[in-house]
């Protein structure tokens, strides 16, 4: 069962506010995001945190004590998303929380302008402030630090919060972090067209399809008909993110692992590779030729390992 925030804006018009576009789009949504979260581990916990921005949804799996990891999923998409990294990630024996993107399709909503690149790395630190000080039982008190795992834009947003807000932030793994160290493609802007353009709903899946490397995406997958529902359904007010400058990643002290797809069309993988490697200063980049930007989805038992390692080794 999931709750719906009585917050939730449909229908709604505004030119500030993200929202879905009617209630028919949104029952859409939340079916494929029912069916989603039900083929993963049952959450232990469900929070609605507030910030000043709205309510952030944020879901806790297991009860393990020590560091935990904070999951921040992509565009359109949302803690769905996850439904193959899940397991392989618990597997480390870690708690780990998984949150949907204020002012993106899912079961956050936004209640205020977001304007600016440092409003989006403050809705995320007041989430997790609130989260750190809520979620103390059953092991103890809650977390100052964690673990921070983003994919595509949540990549993005994960280095424009610990720029900002590095006391909080244990590490970074990022996986083809999108307008983090090269721009985006002319093919991503086609593929953006995607959640502002009328379209028939096949051309939808074949855009994914393309973002996928080509492998098949139908809606029979949970995140697929999560993604292209979001692109459809959910209209987002929030600005375009700015791209990090050398001398801005030069300043990310935080222990970062960049795991970049080789067949990405998000970014030039080599390019995004090269300025990771020169700019970061303490980073840690690997770049995959057989992945797409699909990458979470594609190597979760890969990743859940290497970040395992990773984070243990960022530990004190």
């Amino acid at each position: 069962m999931v709750d719906i925030p009585a917050n939730i804006r449909i229908g709604e018009a505004s030119l500030e506010v993200g929202r879905f576009a009617s209630l028919a789009g949104f029952e859409r949504f939340v079916a494929a995001y029912r069916r989603g979260l039900a083929a993963m581990e049952a959450p232990a916990r469900t929070f609605d945190l507030s910030t000043a921005y709205g309510s952030v949804r944020v879901y806790r799996f297991g009860d393990d004590s020590g560091v935990p990891v904070v999951l921040i999923p992509g565009r359109n998409a949302s803690t769905p998303l996850w439904r193959a990294n899940l397991a392989p990630l618990r597997a480390l024996g870690r708690r780990v929380y998984a949150l949907d993107l204020l002012g993106e399709a899912g079961l956050s909503a936004q209640e205020a302008p977001v304007r600016s690149d440092h409003d989006q790395a403050l809705w995320l630190e007041q989430a997790l402030a609130g989260l750190g000080a809520a979620d103390a039982a059953p092991y103890g008190p809650g977390f100052a630090k964690a673990h921070v795992l983003g994919v595509s834009i949540g990549g993005w947003a994960a280095v424009n919060h610990a720029l900002r807000f590095p006391a909080r932030v244990a590490s970074l793994v990022l996986l083809d972090p999108a307008m983090t160290f090269a721009p985006v493609t002319w093919k991503m802007l086609v593929v953006s067209l995607g959640s502002v353009a009328p379209m028939p709903q096949r051309v939808r899946m074949r855009l994914l399809r393309w973002v996928s490397g080509g492998a098949e995406v139908d809606e029979s997958l949970p995140e697929a008909a999560l993604v292209a529902s979001g692109m459809r359904d959910f209209q987002m007010r929030l600005p375009a993110p700015k791209p990090f400058s050398e001398e801005r990643l030069g300043q990310l002290a935080v222990p970062t692992l960049v795991l970049l797809a080789g067949r990405s069309i998000v970014h030039d993988p080599c390019r995004a590779a090269a300025r990771a490697r020169s700019a970061l200063p303490n980073g840690q980049v690997e770049l995959w030729p057989e992945a797409s930007h699909a990458i979470n989805g594609e190597f979760p038992e890969r990743i859940a390992s290497l970040a395992g390692a990773f984070w243990a080794a960022a530990e004190p």
